[in-house]
């Protein structure tokens, strides 16, 4: 009978601070809080980092491991153990404050279809100077430019729309439109991207419900 009035449901058990340590381990640093003398509570705190540390054999002995053993000592004693860290204790506010917004990149591209690397090509081929290696870039990009297009659009597309949206895209610093350039023939490129789609190895085979007939049985 006093087993059963015994019993703990988690219901009716303190907060757990950190889950992943455990009930055992809480309990260990709330009896290390409560010991009154220093020299004591400095060893049974240092023990308690060998265990914790024995949970992770693999880094328990790295310096960065071990002040994050230490600091999560402290946060789940609430910041009440007072005892002498071999690291700077974190204090409970900078625990608390809120991490700085991660600024992502927002890139808004007025012809999406053709991606940010284009863009980020088209910018490197404006650094270079004029001459032939630039001209066979500017070429490529248009190229690529085209199958970018095609992909999306899955039609044919004019060349000089292509030299249109280049010259946009580069603030008007590469001009197609005044020079004889041809690019690749829209055929072409809708003619490879239908022969790397995949087929069915099964298209345009028939198969019986008796296709086992004639066959000798052993």
């Amino acid at each position: 009978m006093n087993l059963i009035e015994n019993l703990e449901y988690n219901t009716e058990r303190p907060h757990l601070i950190i889950p992943e340590y455990g009930r055992h381990f809480q309990k260990m640093v709330d009896h290390a809080v409560a010991i009154e003398d220093r020299e004591e509570r400095n060893k049974i705190a240092k023990s308690i980092i060998d265990v914790m540390g024995n949970l992770q054999p693999h880094l328990r002995d790295v310096p960065d491991f071990q002040h994050k053993l230490w600091d999560q000592l402290f946060i789940m004693s609430d910041f009440k153990l007072d005892v002498d860290s071999p690291f700077p204790i974190t204090s409970k506010e900078v625990l608390k404050q809120r991490p700085e917004a991660l600024e992502y990149p927002q890139n808004f591209p007025k012809y999406r279809f053709y991606g940010n690397n284009i863009k980020r090509m088209i910018d490197v081929a404006v650094e270079w100077e004029k001459g032939d290696m630039r001209e066979g870039l500017e070429f490529a990009i248009a190229n690529h430019m085209k199958k970018c297009y095609l992909n999306w659009n899955k039609d044919t597309v004019d060349d000089k729309a292509i030299f249109k949206h280049l010259h946009e895209l580069s603030d008007g610093k590469i001009d197609l439109k005044t020079e004889e350039v041809t690019l690749t023939d829209s055929g072409q490129f809708l003619k490879n991207r239908v022969a790397k789609t995949p087929r069915n190895n099964n298209s345009g085979k028939k198969y019986s419900k008796n296709n086992n007939r004639g066959k000798k049985r052993y």
